[in-house]
């Protein structure tokens, strides 16, 4: 398994990118969609947007982000795995939580239930790039190493 770690890598690294790419996306289609009126052409373009970039790229890329993550912690050895990793661990569940967060939402503007205005959802665009930021750093400067 360890001849084949930069592949993991190179898979996990293709998965959050992926992954990332929806969970900056999303809230902005959100920012736009709470401009529209309820069952107009708009909104079920909307709607559409939104399920199959939430089904067909952000689940399959959160679950690719996780399996070839936690592959290559393995390899890499969890016991020498700092307190750099904790803390991006914690934003990686940050970012899941917003995840879900956006599916539900999601439901909701498909319910026409939505209770969140343009600002909310320009808010909330920001906290994945926060906690990408956050997870980056302790990868690659190790900070508590």
């Amino acid at each position: 398994m360890d001849n084949y770690y930069s592949w993991f890598k190179v898979l996990h690294i293709f998965a959050v990118i992926s992954w990332m790419v929806g969970l900056l996306y999303l809230p902005r289609i959100y920012v736009y969609h709470t401009r529209v009126s309820r069952d107009s052409e708009a909104d079920k373009i909307f709607q559409l947007m939104e399920y199959r970039l939430l089904k067909i790229i952000m689940n399959p890329a959160m679950i690719m982000t996780f399996i070839f993550g936690l592959i290559n912690a393995h390899i890499y050895g969890f016991v020498a795995l700092g307190v750099w990793f904790h803390i991006k661990i914690t934003a990686v569940l940050g970012l899941s939580c917003i995840h879900g967060l956006l599916a539900k939402w999601r439901k909701d503007f498909a319910n026409g239930t939505n209770k969140h205005s343009e600002k909310f959802y320009r808010i909330i665009n920001e906290i994945p790039a926060i906690l990408m930021l956050v997870a980056i750093i302790m990868v690659i400067i190790k900070p508590f190493e």
